[in-house]
């Protein structure tokens, strides 16, 4: 009877040992397309993904909610009751106690392996594509302080004008010009409208879906995220409305295949001002702005004053109102987050981690270097 119990056993190990596997698997393919990002753009990017991430993206965009906030709420709840089944283990008198422990860790070893061979397979190695600079001809090089003020004076100039024309709440706040709802329906206006100039950004996809418990979220400082096991792309409802057609635009970016955050943010910028609607294109061009008022900031003092200065009342609201916003949700638990995110792109080949959002603005100054030249 021993004999016949430990063949199982040892067969049930092996596959486990397999699953294994995946983790050093993927590893490996990671290193390969670190190095290969012509190969990763023609043949996974732009095919491969583009294939998988659009018929999940459709098949999931048929539900009315957030498939991806369910299933993150089913494998927090795994893990879970995992981890107190190896607590109740430890502190149980049985002959199998040390196999049934075993048998649970090694459960969540075949979770995680198969989770980050996943993502890897269905969305990860988009971070080794090749840069959006390339794709879309704009020359990414060091800029002066000078070049950096002069962008920064042009999109103050261009926000200023904009904010004119959006909606304000009672306390002079910006407001959009439909529900938070309508936004997501109307987020995909602007893609449609810029995918003749970036043909990498064509298809067809789900709309964004609000995170039913973005008030939760709000505490991890998360206002958006792509979840590739579903194809969807998640905003947090919670969030000031001048920044939520942005972050919609952001999601849907990473759910066309740029996973790297600074491109995510300039090609939110693109089909923001591409966008029909005014409340997207101020969101847009203030999140740009945000950007460049930061790395101005970091630059120059004086330079930030001076410009700051030229900011509309308006504008200086809407800036104090996601400050504010930022205070509220300011606790331990968004450190954490911030922590773990900073981990979680360091080890996607984005060294500067959480600081890799300031890199937009030199696509911004990119940009503004080729209007100035065509002009």
């Amino acid at each position: 009877m021993l004999t016949s119990l430990m063949i199982p056993r040892k067969r049930f190990k092996a596959k486990k040992l397999l699953w294994a596997l995946l983790i050093p698997l993927g590893i490996l393919l990671t290193n390969l397309s670190a190095n290969s990002p012509e190969i990763i753009e023609k043949y996974y990017s732009g095919v491969f993904y583009r294939l998988i991430g659009q018929g999940l993206s459709i098949l999931t965009g048929i539900l009315p909610f957030s498939l991806a906030e369910v299933l993150v709420l089913a494998a927090a709840a795994f893990l879970l009751v995992t981890l107190i089944s190896i607590i109740v283990r430890i502190f149980r008198h049985s002959r199998d106690k040390k196999y049934h422990i075993l048998n649970s860790i090694s459960n969540i070893i075949i979770f995680v392996s198969a989770v980050y061979f996943g993502f890897l397979i269905l969305w990860g190695l988009n971070y080794h594509r090749q840069p959006f600079s390339n794709l879309s001809g704009l020359e990414v090089k060091p800029a002066t302080v000078d070049e950096l003020a002069d962008t920064t004076d042009y999109m103050i100039k261009r926000a200023n004008e904009l904010r004119t024309r959006v909606l304000e709440n009672g306390e002079g706040v910006m407001k959009l010009e439909s529900s938070r709802k309508e936004v997501l329906q109307r987020a995909g206006e602007g893609y449609d409208l810029i995918s003749d100039t970036y043909p990498e950004l064509k298809g067809k996809f789900g709309r964004p879906k609000g995170v039913l418990l973005s008030k939760v979220m709000s505490y991890t400082e998360i206002w958006g995220v792509y979840f590739p096991f579903t194809g969807e792309a998640n905003v947090n409802m919670e969030i000031p409305e001048s920044y939520l057609p942005c972050t919609a635009c952001h999601e849907m970016a990473h759910q066309r295949g740029f996973a790297r955050e600074d491109e995510a943010n300039y090609i939110s910028y693109l089909a923001c001002n591409a966008h029909p609607d005014a409340d997207f294109q101020y969101s847009g061009t203030l999140m740009a702005l945000d950007n460049l008022l930061d790395a101005v900031r970091r630059s120059s003092i004086d330079k930030y004053n001076e410009l700051y200065a030229k900011l509309s009342e308006g504008i200086k609201r809407d800036f104090e109102a996601i400050s504010s916003f930022s205070r509220k949700y300011d606790t331990i638990i968004g450190d954490i987050s911030n922590d773990i995110n900073d981990i979680y792109l360091k080890s996607n080949n984005q060294q500067d981690g959480v600081r890799s959002y300031g890199r937009m603005v030199d696509l911004l100054i990119a940009e503004y270097r080729l209007k100035n030249l065509s002009n």
